[in-house]
């Protein structure tokens, strides 16, 4: 799942949600099962003969993810993937992808420069140094909230000491 969603307007939402299973001819009766559950499990059942412009950024970034989702894949590799989003439109995205990855048990990888975004949405924080980049430190996060969401996250009391030491770590290999 990338930066921008990908979308090809030629095609609805559901052809677009199919097109890696049809690309790797995997449109078996099964598959094709699975994208019509997700659809509906996410909120876009409603919206499967719409065309991409018809939706909002949000629900693009959904049917991005359901697209990648009807693979099956063992790991999700999200390249900052609410980049393009407006704030109020980022944060409730993301709040709805961490609860889509969570719900479906994917382990995702996720490439972000916001950090609270990587605080609220991750289970430990990898931090990078400057090319060539390496792995400089990793931060295991927890928080002491139940139901862990991306948006709960952000109000937990342990959030701000996360921010204050990734950022830290940031500045101090200058």
């Amino acid at each position: 799942m990338l930066q921008k969603d990908h979308l090809f307007e030629w095609r609805t939402i559901y052809r677009n949600v199919l097109l890696g299973l049809e690309i790797q001819k995997k449109t078996s009766d099964k598959a094709l099962q699975r994208v019509d559950d997700l659809l509906k499990n996410y909120g876009l059942d409603k919206f499967k003969n719409a065309r991409p412009s018809q939706l909002s950024g949000g629900m693009r970034q959904r049917a991005a993810l359901i697209r990648t989702l009807a693979l099956n894949p063992d790991i999700l590799l999200l390249d900052e993937p609410f980049s393009a989003l407006d704030y109020q439109t980022r944060l409730s995205v993301s709040d709805d992808i961490g609860k889509i990855i969570k719900k479906e048990g994917k382990t995702a990888l996720l490439v972000t420069h916001d950090i609270s975004e990587a605080i609220s949405m991750a289970d430990r924080v990898l931090i990078f140094s400057k090319r060539p980049a390496t792995i400089q430190k990793i931060i295991p996060i927890t928080f002491s909230i139940p139901k862990r969401t991306p948006m709960a996250s952000r109000n937990a009391p342990e959030f701000k000491g996360y921010f204050n030491e990734i950022w830290k770590e940031l500045n101090s290999h200058d």
